[in-house]
């Protein structure tokens, strides 16, 4: 294949942070206004490169596609959205390095052929619910659970949509879009610290770790602070805190990681025993067998704090995503891609983060690429990657795309759904 450019990637990066950031980073969040102005910069750019078609799917998720000789494609991309005062990087560097890969591959006959998508609502960040476009296409979107989520201000997910053309009820419709798709890869940044911590500047990507969030709630009395005795209360907040230290424990005793994000105490006043607490949990781990052990032994840690402040406890589940591993195939074109980039040989690394490709990699041969994160932060304006390690990354993604077309045309990769 024609070789990419990297520096143009990174031009391009820093081109839609100025146009879509402020002092207080990335503002691209999922159906804004500002999330829309970076869709219509990204057509401007799908539009200069000849012979590639743009249209948008039932569940919002824009594709640009480069015919081959068949209709049987392989999958390139990512999410242009980003968290509210996010990084430069996050998210964006899949859908410009894919960019940059259909420029050069675009203008040359091929036996595939190649899509691009960005994906709509990765983050979930405005109404809570992540990998909302990529699960629509993977069939796992039931607009039953979430039309009336809410953002901030009051808004329904479903009007949101509805405002950028978008009807829930018939995003289904975009799990179509699957059929013929042979292989799907993602370039990403790692968003943590092991490369870092390792000196490695890129790696290839053995898989997501599964997920699971709960919204518990603690309910016990409401009463004065003052003239209450501490061995008469029922305080949800005193039980919810003891089960987030417990919690906390379970992580680390599986080797996976247990958070609880946020509390909310009501009345939520100083001077008044909490009634009732909402605590936020999430839970992952990449296998599945322990995940579900983790799960039942934060509930279990939730009863036993419940019943020693005498409260009572309820959780519900609000996502879920199983672990995926990704196709060993492309694992090992992919490393061996970061090896000839410069990025050093090690072994692949799994993600803690979810991606769209947790939902794509279940029916599609996937496999992702990270490029070293330093600070190893993200979902902030702080975010940032060496400029050597997004070289290495975006050249080592190119590669691998090279490779998995030659692989699917070949007949090495099962020519079916996983």
């Amino acid at each position: 294949m024609a070789a990419i450019d990297p520096g143009r990637v990174v031009a391009d990066l820093r081109e839609l942070k100025g146009l879509t950031g402020d002092d207080d980073g990335a503002q691209r969040v999922a159906w804004t206004e500002t999330w829309k102005a970076a869709n219509d910069w990204f057509r401007d750019q799908l539009a200069a490169i000849d012979g590639v078609s743009v249209d948008v799917d039932a569940a919002g998720n824009l594709w640009a596609t480069a015919p081959g000789d068949s209709e049987r494609f392989v999958i390139i991309g990512g999410h242009l959205d980003s968290v509210p005062n996010g990084g430069w990087l996050d998210g964006i560097l899949n859908v410009l390095a894919g960019l940059e890969v259909l420029r050069a591959l675009a203008p040359e006959r091929r036996a595939l052929t190649l899509k691009l998508v960005d994906w709509a609502d990765e983050e979930g960040a405005r109404f809570g619910r992540s990998l909302l476009g990529s699960s629509a296409v993977a069939g796992t979107l039931d607009p039953d659970d979430v039309r009336d989520l809410r953002d901030a201000e009051g808004t329904r997910l479903q009007d949101a949509l509805a405002n950028c053309d978008i009807d829930l009820d018939g995003a289904g419709a975009a799990s179509a879009r699957l059929d013929g798709a042979l292989a799907y890869l993602e370039l990403h940044i790692e968003q943590g610290p092991v490369l870092l911590d390792t000196g490695r500047l890129a790696s290839a990507v053995s898989g997501t770790f599964g997920d699971e969030r709960y919204l518990i709630t603690f309910t016990g009395q409401s009463a004065h602070a003052g003239s209450t005795p501490m061995r008469l209360r029922r305080d949800s907040l005193a039980a919810a805190a003891t089960a987030a230290l417990e919690i906390r424990e379970v992580g680390i005793r599986h080797d996976g990681v247990c958070t609880v994000g946020a509390m909310k105490a009501d009345p939520g006043v100083i001077t008044a025993i909490a009634g009732s607490t909402e605590m936020m949990l999430d839970l992952r781990h990449l296998d599945a067998g322990t995940l579900a052990t983790m799960l039942e032994e934060n509930l279990d840690a939730c009863r036993a704090a419940a019943e020693k402040f005498d409260c009572e406890v309820t959780h519900r589940r609000v996502f879920g995503a199983t672990p995926t591993p990704f196709h060993p195939r492309l694992v090992e074109l992919a490393r061996a891609a970061v090896d000839d980039a410069g990025g050093g040989d090690g072994p692949p690394i799994p993600s803690g983060p979810l991606h769209d490709a947790t939902e794509i990699g279940r029916l599609v041969p996937t496999v992702m690429i990270f490029a070293q994160s330093d600070p190893p932060l993200s979902h902030t304006a702080i975010e940032d990657s060496p400029e050597d390690a997004l070289r290495v990354a975006i050249e080592a993604y190119g590669r691998t795309v090279g490779g998995a077309l030659e692989a699917v045309a070949s007949g090495e990769l099962e020519e079916t759904k996983a």
